[in-house]
Parts: structure tokens; C-alpha cells; sequence
């Protein structure tokens, strides 16, 4: 992955401070996502199918189709049919559904979970250069903190396993 990190100018805390947050919130997500999605597109892949193989291979057999739906919705941003999404990792022979309909992943999904995670490193890695860990736990409780304040849940994600 190639990445641009050059060297930034420095500015004032009074400067920073004045600083659109969403402006640079919205930003930061678009560069993120957009280089994730980039990723995953290169294993004919998109974000919901990442998320699927990672649930369904986080917790074999619990997730149904309509719990996972559930789950995943309020993350999703492009008004996805998941049951499309699901249909198609059958269909790859990367996911089964039992007769409860409880999802796992077969050996292929497995598979091709490890190669997303993979490509998915590459952005985190490419995200986190130049910052430490500090800056960033500094920078999430920021962002959770905000997330509160305007009324939304500011704590993290269950792990849903």
C-alpha cells in the first residue's frame, strides 16, 4: 500500500482549536473506509462481507441471518440487502447455515477471512504512522466523548460474541 505521510505544518493550539471537527471527522472517515473498502474490493469483497466472516468466524453458530442483520445495520452506510451479502458467501462455499440457520464459516471462508484481515492490517498500519499509541487512545476517548455528548452511545462496540 502506498501512503503519503509527508511532513505536516505546524500550527497554534488556538488555530487547531477553531477547527471544524466534523470537517475533519468526515475526512478522516472517508480516507479510512475508502481505503479499506479499496482492500477488500481487491478480494471481490465489501465492508458487510468482511463483517459477516469476522462475526460468523468470532462466534461459529450463534449469528442467524436476522440477528446478524441486526447487528451489523447501524454500521452500514450504503443501504445494503444483507441478505444478498449472505447469499453470495454461500454461494463461494465460504459460509453455511444449519437448519436453525446459524451461520459458520468453512475452511474457504476461513481463508478468506485471514486475507481480508490482512489487507485490512495494511490500512491500520498506513492509519496509525507517525502516531502513538497514546495519540490514538487519546484521540478515541475524544471521539467517544463527543459521540456522548450528543446523545449517542460512546462506548465501544459489544464484541458480539
Amino acid at each position: 500500500m502506498n501512503t503519503q505521510t509527508g511532513n505536516l505544518q505546524e500550527y497554534s493550539q488556538e488555530e487547531l482549536a477553531a477547527q471544524p471537527i466534523g470537517a475533519w471527522t468526515g475526512l478522516a472517515y472517508r480516507g479510512v473506509v475508502g481505503a479499506i473498502r479499496a482492500q477488500l474490493a481487491v478480494e471481490n469483497l465489501t465492508q458487510p462481507h468482511w463483517w459477516t466472516l469476522n462475526h460468523a468466524s468470532g462466534a461459529p453458530g450463534k449469528w442467524t441471518r436476522a440477528t446478524l442483520t441486526t447487528r451489523l445495520t447501524p454500521y452500514d452506510d450504503q443501504a445494503t440487502d444483507f441478505d444478498e451479502v449472505y447469499d453470495d458467501l454461500t454461494t463461494r462455499g465460504w459460509l453455511t447455515e444449519d437448519a436453525t440457520g446459524a451461520m459458520t464459516l468453512t475452511e474457504e471462508g476461513e481463508a478468506a477471512l485471514l486475507r481480508a484481515r490482512e489487507r485490512n492490517l495494511q490500512v491500520h498500519h498506513a492509519t496509525h504512522e507517525g502516531i502513538s499509541t497514546a495519540d490514538f487512545v487519546t484521540t478515541i476517548n475524544v471521539l467517544r466523548r463527543m459521540v456522548a455528548n450528543l446523545g449517542g452511545n460512546g462506548n465501544l462496540p459489544d464484541d458480539g460474541k
